[in-house]
């Protein structure tokens, strides 16, 4: 065993390992320097720290930690799939409203229309197109990457499960699996079963 700073020991036979998170940001990185989504010509800088803990105060609850990294660590949007992830706070330069704003503003709009209820603790952080989002629960340990697609009119039917995590979701990406890649249009998306227990009114007091 070698000795290094005074007092401190060494191994030299200890070698870090990235875990599987770490592995996954470092490809998802590689991947956000060398590809542009629509509308973004470059990618922004992360986020500062005292940024998140804004944009959680606002949200009112933490964002899952991987998602907490790719906004840390990577950048400030303008990566991902098609449009690319929201900004966290700030409007985009394509204009894109932020994932708080985004979110804030969906709140609001279903409380004022009761048909079609935001869930709590669902945040938008990719636009589709055509008012269709994909969405993490963050109120989930899982993080499940949520479809929100409100074009049939039915909102009992508008919310699916993109991927179990978050983990598979940005997996998908950097291996080019997902949904939205030519050859898996076809692919089928199973519905968002909790949606109606998250939506639901509560049960007055008796």
């Amino acid at each position: 065993m070698s000795r290094g700073r005074p007092g401190v020991f060494h191994n030299p036979e200890v070698v870090h390992r990235p875990t599987e998170s770490e592995q996954l940001l470092a490809r998802v990185a590689d991947k956000a320097r060398n590809t542009r989504p629509w509308g973004w010509t470059s990618l922004p800088e992360p986020v500062e720290a005292d940024t998140l803990a804004r944009a959680e105060a606002a949200l009112g609850f933490p964002l899952p930690p991987l998602l907490a990294d790719l906004y840390l660590r990577i950048g400030d949007g303008g990566f991902g799939p098609e449009y690319g992830l929201l900004p966290l706070l700030d409007s985009a330069p394509a204009g894109e409203p932020a994932a708080v704003v985004q979110y804030l503003a969906n709140r609001k709009s279903g409380r004022k229309d009761p048909d079609w209820p935001w869930p709590e603790g669902v945040l938008p952080i990719s636009h589709w197109g055509c008012a269709m989002y994909a969405c993490v629960d963050c109120h989930s340990r899982e993080a499940p990457v949520l479809l929100f697609e409100p074009n049939a009119g039915d909102r009992d039917h508008s919310w699916f499960v993109d991927a179990p995590t978050l983990t598979d979701w940005l997996r998908a990406w950097v291996d080019g699996t997902g949904w939205y890649e030519e050859m898996n249009e076809e692919l089928e998306m199973p519905p968002w079963a909790e949606f109606p227990i998250r939506t639901a009114p509560p049960t007055p007091a008796t």
